[in-house]
């Protein structure tokens, strides 16, 4: 890897979270963290809004990555936690980043200066063959996401981002919970529509029963019904 003028002073225990960095020995990891930068960021706070010559993998925490258009239109792209790492795209092509990141949560971060992730990445095929799925994982999810856009009507979009959000916290049987609930401005960042149409379908849907509101978090009170509903 190519020289870095950093401490070590975390050491690499904190990497072994890090999902591409699993198959690394202690050794390995002690290696890499040499290199690596650490960062804390309080929830709120911008992580990146130029461009950044370094690869982040987050040690704890929850991150959003967020773009904005020429007039200033904010488009939410996707959340990342603990495990996860973004920067890789611009590490790869040398293209100069354009989304803006910021901390959801109380976030730790170790930044990994370009060169060193790419020395990396060349030099260990686990994490060669790791980054790759990575990579692979967001153009599903991106192909998925340019689906919903341009064939489901909002309605329908907004009840398909509940049910993906909600699998990721299962409850009981045919249930799930959105903890926190993202408000409805940021779900309507995510969906390309406006508030007022989340608001009122949210309303729909808690009086339909099939959600209900306790607190910061969201039950999904049917998950069966709410699927039926997109597909019929």
């Amino acid at each position: 890897m190519a020289a870095a003028n950093t401490s070590a002073e975390r050491g690499g225990r904190p990497l072994a979270g890090i999902e591409e960095l699993q198959n690394l020995s202690p050794a390995e990891l002690e290696a890499v963290a040499v290199y690596c930068h650490w960062h804390r960021y309080a929830a709120g706070k911008v992580i990146i809004r130029q461009p950044h010559d370094s690869t982040f993998f987050i040690v704890q925490g929850m991150i959003q990555v967020i773009y904005y258009s020429r007039e200033g239109h904010e488009v939410i792209l996707y959340d990342l936690s603990s495990g996860d790492m973004f920067g890789e795209l611009a590490a790869i092509d040398g293209h100069t980043r354009s989304a803006t990141v910021i901390a959801k949560k109380d976030s730790v971060l170790a930044s990994l200066p370009t060169q060193s992730f790419l020395d990396l990445t060349y030099s260990n095929r686990d994490v060669y063959l790791a980054v790759l799925k990575r990579l692979t994982s967001q153009v599903r999810h991106l192909i998925d996401r340019v689906y919903s856009l341009s064939t489901l009507k909002v309605s329908d979009r907004i009840r398909t981002e509940l049910l993906r959000l909600a699998k990721t916290h299962p409850a009981a049987p045919n249930r799930g919970v959105i903890s926190p609930i993202p408000t409805h401005a940021e779900l309507a960042s995510r969906l390309s529509t406006h508030r007022e149409a989340v608001t009122r379908e949210l309303n729909e849907l808690a009086r339909q029963k099939v959600i209900a509101r306790t607190g910061r978090d969201l039950h999904i009170l049917d998950m069966t019904s709410l699927g039926k509903m997109v597909n019929g």
